[in-house]
C-alpha cells in the first residue's frame, strides 16, 4: 500500500500579522500534483516550509515519510527543487554548475559528471552547457534549472512556476518534460502555477490554494466528473427560442458572451440537448460537453475561498 510523499497537520505560516498559511492540512500520495492558485496564494510559502527553507509557525508536516522539524535533512536529500528565482552561481558553466549540484547530493565527481550531461541532454541543452549561465536565454535557464533538480535522480520533484518566461514552443517542451517525469520515469512531481492549463495539461492531483488556505485538494477526473452535466450549445439564430425550451425543462441556461448558450441539464451525456433540439426544429452548430468544467470549479473555489 502507497504511503503518502507529503502529510501536512495545520501547517501555519506567519510573517508578522500577515498569514501566508492558515491551518493547511493535506495528504497526497504519489503522482503528478497541481498546486494551483493566483499569485500570492501561498503556494510558493508552502514549498519552501516543506524543505525548511522557511521555518513554520505552527503545525506539522511529513515529507517522504520523515517530520521535516527533526528529519528534514534525510527527506531532501530524496527531493529536488527547481524554485521560480534564478538559483544559479555566477561565473559557473552550466556543466559544472549541475555537475556540481550532483556532488552536493552525493555523487563522486566521476559520476556527477556523466550524471550531469545526461540530464542536460535530457532538457534539450546542447553546446550550450559549455557557455557561462550569465549569457543564458530565459528558456536556457528554465531548462538548467530542471536539470539541476533531477541530476541526483529524486523521488519528488518540486517545480515552481517551471514555464515562467518560456515562448509558447519552450512552454510546450517543458510540459512535455515534466509529464514525461511522472509518467515514464516514475517520479512524483509538485507543480506550482497559477495557470489551470498547464496544471490540467501534466497532472494527476490538484490542489488549490487561495489565501494561505487549501480550497480543493482531489484527482482531476474527479472534479470534472462533478462538473458533468452542463454543455455549451452554439446555434446559428433563434436563440430565444432555444432559452425558453431549454428553461422549460427546468434546466438553468444563459447567454454567454461569445453567443453560446450555456446549459446545465444533468446528464452524462448531451443526448437530452439534442432531444429538445429536434423537438423545435432547430439544428445546433456545435454542442460542447462541459467545456470550461475544471476552469468553472477553480473559479468557484476560489470565490467560496474569499467569504
Amino acid at each position: 500500500m502507497e504511503s503518502p510523499i507529503i502529510e501536512t497537520n495545520s501547517l501555519t505560516k506567519k510573517y508578522g500579522n500577515v498569514v501566508a498559511l492558515d491551518k493547511v492540512n493535506l495528504r497526497i500520495m504519489p503522482g503528478r500534483i497541481g498546486l494551483l492558485g493566483p499569485n500570492g496564494a501561498g503556494k510558493t510559502t508552502l514549498i519552501k516550509c516543506l524543505l525548511q527553507l522557511e521555518t513554520m509557525t505552527e503545525g506539522a508536516a511529513h515529507l517522504l515519510g520523515h517530520p521535516i522539524d527533526t528529519e528534514g535533512r534525510e527527506a531532501r536529500t530524496r527531493v529536488g527543487y527547481a524554485p521560480e528565482i534564478d538559483c544559479h552561481i555566477p561565473g559557473m558553466a552550466g556543466c559544472e554548475y549541475v555537475t556540481y549540484c550532483a556532488e552536493l547530493s552525493g555523487l563522486p565527481f566521476d559520476h556527477a559528471r556523466q550524471r550531469a550531461h545526461e540530464m542536460l541532454d535530457y532538457v534539450g541543452m546542447g553546446q550550450e552547457r559549455y557557455r557561462l549561465i550569465d549569457t543564458y536565454s530565459t528558456g536556457m535557464r528554465q531548462r538548467i534549472k530542471l536539470a539541476q533538480a533531477i541530476v541526483h535522480d529524486p523521488e519528488i520533484l518540486f517545480l515552481d512556476e517551471p514555464t515562467n518566461g518560456l515562448d509558447p514552443k519552450g512552454q510546450e517542451q517543458m510540459l512535455q518534460l515534466i509529464h514525461e517525469l511522472g509518467t515514464r520515469h516514475g517520479m512524483s512531481v509538485v507543480f506550482s502555477s497559477h495557470l489551470l492549463h498547464e496544471v490540467e495539461r501534466v497532472c494527476d492531483q490538484i490542489v488549490i490554494i487561495g489565501k494561505g488556505r487549501v480550497l480543493v485538494h482531489d484527482s482531476l477526473e474527479t472534479l470534472r466528473d462533478k462538473r458533468r452535466g452542463s454543455a455549451e450549445v452554439v446555434v446559428a439564430a433563434h436563440h430565444e427560442i432555444v432559452l425558453s425550451a431549454f428553461t422549460g425543462h427546468q434546466w438553468p441556461c444563459e447567454t454567454l458572451a461569445n453567443g453560446n448558450i450555456k446549459v446545465a441539464h444533468g446528464s452524462e451525456t448531451v443526448n437530452p440537448i439534442l432531444s429538445v433540439l429536434r423537438l423545435i426544429g432547430i439544428t445546433p452548430l456545435e454542442v460542447i460537453p462541459s467545456p470550461n468544467a475544471l476552469q468553472e470549479h477553480f473559479i468557484e473555489s476560489l470565490k467560496t475561498g474569499e467569504n
